[in-house]
């Protein structure tokens, strides 16, 4: 069932800045709110999004889409086009939108709560939860306007969450958040989901896209450049990034966030002769970026034995292989993995200059082969995938050559044979920790 239908919606801001201008245009209706001046904000933006679908919104600032959220929950109106939503609605727009400074944290709660349908003893009922999850303490008693930013975020997120809302969007408000509220909003995010609540979400952290939506939208200027399957959607808009770049070699952090890891040992990468490179299993086609300079021309995954691997057990050694090809200069090549989930989260990975490894500079024409020799940390079981790198630069500022996401695909296992579960317990953890306890009595007599 469709609970949010967008259809050919349109907003223009009127360029006249007085007062009675931005009347004039608040008011108008018909052909009179479809002015040939202003700024076009959005034009003929069409989506529609299921119940029980988390739908993610992406794009550069100034791409349109916080007044897209905006006009989905009723906050803006469209110059044009129409915009349809079947179900409770609770909107983490502007941080602290709805809130009166003047009243306390407390007085807020049921302000906001009872503006988004629950009653008094519905808000008594959960107000002990709400207090909890948004983890500010006695500041619960206090005046809005004497939070910091982050207790704002924290107050806010809480009461959108615990209403019940059968649609929550959630518009990039978690980038302010510290990391442990951060998480604790995404795990909250996820629960929802898993009961049936419509996501909404936008954020410039495509990672969190990736891992939580089935689908994606990308603004550009305003109208939609792509709409599909969040894997493929999320993978052009970098590509887009990554191009727009280039005229200005702003390349910073485009290499992946590859860094040591406690459960993965010093990768050691060595050269091999070109001819022999490995190949592509065709069960995996990631998407591909770069500007040109290398090609990757296979990587295969092997145990000490040189046996292809694609199902292992934590511990276990292995042996990634990566073979690429230069197609014009590259003075400071720098070839690389990432490790992901099955949700798109960054695990582990590292390259060569991580690993204290350069390369010298490298011609067109030149192939090498590079080997990262690393043991498998204990990781959740579940369905992995390796990204594959080779780039121009170093560890803080490089320039990409060719990046294919998902290249090699990973099964861990517990037990020889099996294919382990599909996805990592994120109660548990990624990684397995190795802890011991000890009770220490407070009442024991010294001697």
């Amino acid at each position: 069932m469709t609970v949010v239908e967008v259809a050919d919606v349109s907003k223009n801001y009127p360029l006249d800045s007085s007062q009675l201008g931005r009347l004039r245009h608040l008011f108008a209706s018909g052909d009179h709110r479809n002015p040939t001046n202003g700024l076009w904000a959005l034009r003929d933006v069409s989506f529609s999004v299921v119940r029980g679908e988390a739908f993610g919104i992406i794009g550069a600032n100034g791409s349109g889409k916080s007044t897209l959220l905006r006009i989905i929950a009723g906050i803006l109106q469209p110059t044009s086009g129409s915009v349809q939503v079947k179900g409770r609605l609770s909107a983490l727009l502007e941080l602290g939108s709805g809130f009166s400074p003047e009243f306390t944290g407390r007085d807020n709660v049921y302000l906001n709560a009872s503006l988004l349908g629950l009653s008094r003893g519905e808000i008594d009922a959960r107000f002990a939860a709400i207090e909890r999850f948004a983890g500010i303490g006695d500041f619960i008693g206090q005046p809005i306007r004497i939070y910091s930013t982050g207790m704002v975020l924290r107050l806010a997120f809480a009461v959108a969450a615990h209403v019940d809302p059968e649609i929550l969007i959630v518009d990039e408000a978690l980038a302010v958040g510290d990391i442990a509220f951060r998480q604790r909003c995404m795990r909250k995010i996820h629960e929802l989901r898993a009961h049936g609540t419509t996501i909404l979400f936008v954020s410039h952290d495509t990672s969190d896209v990736k891992a939580l939506c089935e689908r994606c939208l990308w603004l550009q200027n305003g109208v939609v450049a792509e709409l599909g399957e969040a894997d493929d959607v999320v993978a052009k808009y970098l590509s887009s990034a990554l191009h727009r770049e280039m005229p200005h070699r702003e390349m910073q952090n485009q290499a992946p966030a590859m860094s040591n890891n406690a459960g993965v040992a010093a990768a050691t990468p060595s050269l091999a002769a070109p001819s022999l490179f490995p190949s592509f299993e065709s069960a995996v086609n990631g998407h591909r970026f770069g500007d040109g300079r290398a090609t990757i021309l296979g990587a295969d995954l092997v145990d000490p034995r040189g046996q292809s691997v694609r199902t292992v057990m934590p511990l276990d050694s292995l042996v990634l292989k990566v073979g690429f090809q230069v197609n014009a200069e590259i003075p400071s090549p720098i070839a690389g993995f990432l490790v992901r989930n099955i949700r798109g989260e960054n695990i582990f990975g590292s390259n060569t200059a991580r690993e204290d490894y350069p390369m010298p500079t490298m011609s067109a024409g030149d192939a090498n082969n590079v080997e990262f020799h690393w043991s498998v940390p204990e990781l959740a079981p579940g369905v992995y995938r390796i990204s594959l790198a080779v780039a121009d630069g170093n560890i803080e500022e490089s320039r990409m050559c060719d990046y294919i996401q998902d290249a090699v695909e990973l099964t861990v296992s517990t037990k020889a044979g099996s294919n382990g579960d599909a996805s990592s317990d994120a109660s548990r953890g990624y990684f397995r920790l190795h802890c011991a306890a000890v009770a220490i009595h407070a009442n024991q007599r010294c001697k």
